[in-house]
């Protein structure tokens, strides 16, 4: 199912509750969740409609399979995509089978294949898309946000919305029309990427190495190509010098002493990596998520992931605030939320990349001390794994909270046989207690209520991010009904 592209923006400003600028992943989750929900959203994209979206994303971590669960979109991402227990990433291995997660695993897929995906819940929720639209500038003032717009011929117009967020990527049109910097450096230049076939396959599923000077990733997409990363410090040339297949395979063949018989490329291409992050993720009405929040090393192929976390993160929040069910205040929790969390993985990405482009001997010698202290150091590896993943974080609670709250909640059974993330759905809260607890029709649309499968005292409320809202242990009736007032209203 593909959107229809609307013809031209309206010559005069229209009320949207919500825009969403940019048509990747995060916008295209955030934008579906919205209209899930009820609220009106338009969708704004440059490109034209059918113009995939092709970058160096390839991969699904556990914590983004999860959110996408909670949307039933998993399913049919896993039957496309295939799925590795394991990474290693430049003589640093991280094992996912132990994963306290129903996705034990990386995703290894094509970014095109989610947004399929994403774009066709999108629609189906009734998501107005308008394709060949650019923002050239944006106004805000209490009520609302205007985006001046041009659309397909250059056809000048306006929009309004009560909200507009941002997830237009690092050149981002809403960033730099607030004002925001996008403090931060280049962290590496001239890397190479290609899809292509292999007449031999790697040893191992997904393979990255090293040496002086040089690196190379390849990762098996299961459709019979295979995403090929490199770089090599000597031929540090511009984004826009052409590259070629000769080039990857002089970077494999140095880095792995072959080049696996590569043939047939789909694309190639040639890239630099950058570590910023803007200060704000909200200035007033706009919000930013995605790449035109924060942007860093591909190394752990968190980017993406990221980005569809904050989508998830924003979303619920959005549609509360838009259906007046929750106060203004709350769309500041996310960036209290989602700011540190974008400023960990630039720091674990850009640890990793550094990791593989140590080209001195006493560098190198730091590189095998540290992976070595971390293969026989259980808490670190683990505190690694759940950074890589996603599963590891967790949101700031109140003073005096329970311990639980701001917890990632994993997929946990009932007593019923569902799980939790199926609970999720519907961008639902989901109240789990030790014994049944009655309450009422008034939140059916928004709340479900489950019980434990074990004789668990804690009675737990989930936000429909599967982040905990609030908890109690031996929980009395009013004090459940009190939580669900100031959260579930």
């Amino acid at each position: 199912m593909h959107a229809t592209p609307h013809p031209h923006p309206h010559s005069h400003p229209q009320p949207h509750p919500v825009i969403v600028v940019g048509a990747g992943p995060t916008g295209l989750l955030l934008a579906g969740d919205l209209a899930a929900a009820g609220v009106p959203v338009t969708l704004v994209e440059k490109r034209p409609s059918g113009i995939s979206n092709l970058s160096r994303a390839f991969g699904l971590h556990a914590r983004s399979l999860e959110q996408l669960d909670a949307r039933g979109l998993a399913e049919p991402l896993e039957a496309v995509g295939r799925p590795l227990d394991q990474l290693r990433f430049f003589h640093l291995s991280l094992d996912f089978a132990a994963l306290p997660s129903r996705f034990n695993h990386v995703l290894v897929l094509p970014q095109y294949e989610v947004e399929k995906v994403l774009r066709q819940r999108a629609a189906e929720a009734g998501v107005e898309f308008r394709y060949d639209t650019e923002v050239t500038g944006l106004s805000q003032d209490a009520d609302g946000v205007t985006l001046t717009v041009r659309g397909p011929g250059g056809t000048p117009g306006e929009l309004r919305a009560a909200y507009v967020v941002g997830a237009d990527g690092v050149r981002s049109a809403v960033r730099n029309a607030v004002g925001l910097p996008f403090p931060g450096r280049g962290v590496i230049r001239s890397v190479v990427l290609a899809d292509v076939r292999l007449a031999e396959e790697p040893a191992e599923r997904l393979t990255g190495d090293s040496v002086p000077g040089a690196f190379a990733v390849i990762a098996p997409f299961g459709d019979g190509y295979h995403r090929v990363v490199g770089w090599h410090r000597g031929h540090n040339v511009p984004d826009s010098e052409p590259v070629d297949l000769d080039e990857v395979k002089e970077i494999t063949r140095l880095v792995m002493g072959r080049d696996f018989g590569m043939h047939d490329p789909r694309w190639i291409s040639r890239f630099h990596s950058e570590e910023r992050q803007a200060p704000a993720y909200r200035v007033g009405r706009v919000f930013l998520a995605g790449d035109a929040a924060h942007v860093h090393s591909p190394a752990g192929g968190q980017g993406m992931n990221t980005g569809l976390q904050d989508a998830a993160n924003l979303s619920w929040k959005l549609a509360a605030v838009a259906h007046g069910r929750a106060p203004e205040h709350l769309l500041d929790t996310y960036q209290a939320e989602r700011h540190p969390v974008g400023r960990s993985v630039l720091r674990s990405s850009g640890g990793l990349i550094r990791l593989a482009m140590a080209r001195r001997p006493w560098t190198r010698a730091l590189r095998t001390v540290a992976v070595a202290a971390m293969d026989h150091a259980g808490p670190v590896r683990r505190r690694a794994t759940g950074q890589v993943t996603g599963i590891g974080y967790r949101y700031p609670a109140p003073r005096g909270a329970h311990r639980l709250t701001g917890v990632r909640v994993p997929d946990v059974r009932f007593a019923d046989g569902g799980r939790l993330y199926e609970a999720l759905r519907g961008g639902r809260f989901a109240l789990i207690t030790p014994q049944a607890y009655e309450y009422g029709a008034a939140r059916a649309d928004r709340l479900a209520v489950r019980r434990w499968a074990s004789d668990r005292r804690t009675t737990l409320l989930v936000r429909p991010d599967g982040y905990a809202a609030w908890a109690a242990d031996d929980a009395d009736q009013p004090a459940i009904g009190a939580a669900l007032a100031a959260h579930v209203a």
